[in-house]
């Protein structure tokens, strides 16, 4: 009896303690993982600019400490002990002002949280973070060394510069209309050429080279260009019945956008904003991409596809369209309209890549080229095109023909011209003259100073 007596004792007592044990291994008092840190770095850091640190932990901070150590010896930057644990906390590290002019190369980060577990004898769970910074207080430096005198609204303009970094992380054109122009490498290393865009939409234009490091460190210089406004053309047009049940009809009748609608008046504003800014959204989407790779020179022949081709319909054209006397809607004419025979040959004076040839809503059939640095021409309402995506055109061959596919009263050429996704005016690159004083010279001073150098 005295035996039986004992083994359940024993049993009792093993049941307690695995119950205890369960309790121990489950239960978020005992949890056992350790604090999670995190600092944002990419390895560098300028002293001025704080890092980010979380710490998260399930059962909650008791304390955390932040020290920076240095050539110096080691410095507290922060530390703090909650009385009610916090399960996360976001912290800004900011580097003591007594260590501004330190000469260190690297510096380290050393980070240690302790949680509010009971595990490890009531200690909690301790987490140790070692961060390796490199020390990089040093501006970039950027200077332009030739640009365009000037830019018309609606128009185009050329600049080139310099910029030295050893960690060089971005460098970008920003104009005040929100507008990120792409930077191309130029004929040595440390040297960019871009070419900028003024939309005729935009009142005002300002453009400044940017030049970030990783460490954070910024810089900026602005682009000297004379402005130049210009006015262009407003159009009221009056929409008849017999329009809007033909060739209106017709060409909703091919879009998902607008197939179905029975009210004419409906059906003609679909096409012209709903369809109209979908083929526009494709269009800049293409022309918005600008190689990487160096480039030593950009020469460009005096535009006109067309021979013997004749202006019928003008660029930046803000055309209102009323039906009854009513205003129904509006629309920007973002190319230049050109007219000869029926199904000319349409041949550019640049080659390029074709990046895109194939059917696109209201500009039909149409081929689009890529003459390189983000400079791209459109060719739209082709009958007929000659040439795949992916292409590369000579100068002077024949890509396509005219016609009136897409929204086209009569057989034409819609004529073209973008800067990495906007449009400006194609007369500037039919311009022989514009061509020479905006981006040859231009081009042509910029290597000349980069060889003095």
């Amino acid at each position: 009896m005295r035996k039986k007596n004992q083994n359940k004792t024993v049993l009792f007592v093993l049941a307690i303690v695995v119950v205890i044990g369960v309790y121990l291994f489950t239960s978020d008092t005992f949890e056992r993982n350790a604090p999670v840190i995190k600092v944002e770095n990419n390895g560098y850091w300028n002293l001025k600019s704080p890092l980010k640190l979380t710490i998260a932990d399930a059962s909650g901070l008791k304390n955390f400490r932040v020290v920076l150590k240095t050539s110096k010896g080691d410095k507290e930057i922060t530390s703090s002990i909650f009385n009610t644990p916090k399960t996360h906390i976001d912290y800004e590290i900011e580097a003591p002002r007594s260590i501004y002019n330190i000469k260190d190369k690297k510096v380290k980060l050393i980070i240690e949280a302790v949680d509010a577990s009971k595990w490890n004898f009531f200690s909690g769970n301790k987490a140790y973070k070692e961060i390796s910074l490199e020390v990089d207080k040093k501006r970039p430096k950027v200077s332009v060394l030739a640009n365009s005198y000037k830019i018309t609204k609606g128009g185009a303009a050329l600049v080139v510069f310099k910029a030295v970094d050893p960690n060089i992380d971005q460098i970008y054109i920003q104009t005040n209309f929100g507008k990120k122009f792409k930077v191309t490498p130029f004929y040595k290393d440390g040297y960019y050429i871009s070419l900028l865009a003024w939309p005729i939409k935009e009142k005002n234009f300002r453009a400044e080279i940017y030049v970030n490091d990783l460490a954070g460190n910024k810089v900026k210089a602005y682009i000297p260009l004379y402005l130049k406004d210009r006015a262009y053309k407003v159009s009221h047009i009056n929409i008849s019945d017999k329009f809007l049940e033909g060739k209106v009809a017709d060409l909703a009748s091919q879009f998902d956008e607008s197939a179905g609608i029975d009210d004419p008046i409906e059906r003609f504003k679909k096409v012209n904003e709903v369809v109209r800014a979908k083929n526009e959204d494709l269009i800049h989407k293409l022309t918005s991409k600008v190689p990487n790779e160096m480039i030593d020179n950009f020469y460009m022949n005096k535009m006109y596809p067309l021979k013997n081709g004749k202006v019928v319909a003008s660029f930046g054209d803000h055309r209102y369209y009323y039906y009854k006397g009513k205003l129904i809607s509006e629309s920007y004419h973002m190319g230049l309209d050109l007219a000869s025979n029926a199904m000319a040959k349409i041949h550019p004076q640049n080659g390029g890549e074709v990046v895109f040839a194939d059917f696109n809503g209201l500009y039909g059939n149409m081929p689009l080229i890529h003459h390189g640095l983000g400079l791209y021409t459109l060719y739209g309402h082709c009958s007929s095109v000659s040439v795949s995506q992916g292409d590369e055109v000579k100068a002077r061959q024949v890509i396509a023909r005219t016609g009136k596919s897409g929204y086209a009263m009569g057989d034409h050429l819609h004529f073209g011209v973008l800067i990495q996704g906007i449009e400006v005016r194609p007369q500037e690159w039919m311009d022989r003259k514009w061509i020479k004083l905006n981006i040859t010279k231009v081009i042509k001073l910029a290597k000349k100073m980069i060889d003095k150098s």
